[in-house]
């Protein structure tokens, strides 16, 4: 493999490596720290004050690897904006939190009013200032050469948009363990940096950024982590994977390399459903689901690997699709 495919990789990798040990103890300083919801597993209340807000260094890290090559590369223009629009509604949402000392940033609207803006916006870039077309690639049909494509027409607009908000919010409800959501997206944004590197696609650069500032940040957010993303780099990174699932026309394949984003989402959809349709009965002991694993015996490192793992074999049923 080209060697110049791989710098963004190692220079945001750098970025990300000195920026952690910066950001971590202003961060300390100014008290912004984590607050932990009171119905939580009780093994979360050590994690109370653990600063939060960490995301600041994932978006800094894709950013600033992204202008290098932008120049270059104006694919990556409406990935870069997704990335940075939803990490910024994010920032917005975990400072609330510092400020209001509660486990609520944003009110649900107002998160998702922010999310809508965003998402209309990228979408009308993409539809108008693109050449990409409302063609999406069906998986295991032969490749983006020689595959089947599914023509949206009119029902191509409302499906990038509900596309892209469940992805960001598959991968905010994914966050929530030491590790989780960087674990799981790396492995999201690996799969699709190679298929970008297979149609020698221009968002190449971004993409690879995106899983070296992931690399980096891991060091100090497994368990047990000396930083949590918050809702700046989880929203941050739902963002980027939908925004690179479309400039590759490839949404389809978030079903499966998504799984576990997707199975977060439902579970917190059933959770709420089931509890006013019963007034107060749970289909779970908590959502999203890697809390009730949790509350079910499971360590957090456990439910860690188990969701990682299942999303690298996803991934390589992903690849084996393209």
């Amino acid at each position: 493999m080209n060697a110049r495919i791989l710098m963004p990789v190692v220079i945001a990798f750098i970025i990300s490596l000195i920026l952690c040990p910066i950001l971590i103890p202003f961060l300390r300083k100014l008290k912004w720290g984590q607050y932990v919801r009171g119905d939580g597993p009780k093994s979360h209340f050590k994690k109370s004050g653990t600063p939060t807000m960490g995301g600041i260094v994932i978006l800094l890290s894709v950013t600033i690897t992204s202008v290098i090559y932008i120049k270059a590369n104006k694919d990556m223009i409406p990935v870069l904006f997704a990335t940075v629009g939803f990490g910024l509604i994010g920032f917005l949402d975990d400072y609330l939190k510092i400020i209001m000392k509660r486990s609520l940033g944003l009110k649900v609207w107002q998160k998702l009013l922010g999310q809508l803006l965003v998402s209309v916006v990228f979408i009308h870039y993409f539809i108008n200032d693109t050449d990409i077309g409302t063609s999406i690639l069906i998986p295991f049909t032969g490749g983006f050469e020689d595959g089947k494509f599914l023509e949206l027409g009119v029902w191509f607009i409302p499906f990038m948009l509900f596309c892209m908000l469940g992805t960001v919010n598959g991968a905010n409800f994914t966050d929530g363990l030491d590790g989780l959501a960087a674990s799981v997206t790396l492995l999201i944004t690996t799969f699709f940096s190679v298929a970008a590197i297979v149609q020698n696609n221009g968002i190449i650069p971004i993409s690879n950024a995106a899983a070296g500032s992931l690399l980096g940040f891991l060091v100090f957010n497994i368990y047990p982590a000396r930083v949590f993303m918050g809702d700046t780099g989880s929203l941050a990174l739902g963002g980027f994977v939908a925004a690179s699932a479309f400039m590759l026309k490839m949404p389809l394949f978030l079903i499966i390399v998504g799984l576990i984003y997707l199975i977060e989402v439902i579970s917190v959809v059933l959770q709420v459903v089931y509890f006013k349709l019963t007034k107060g009965k749970r289909i779970f002991k908590m959502a999203p689901i890697h809390h009730h694993f949790e509350l079910c015996g499971w360590s957090e490192m456990k439910v860690v690997t188990v969701f990682t793992v299942a999303t690298a074999i996803c991934c390589i049923i992903a690849l084996l699709g393209i």
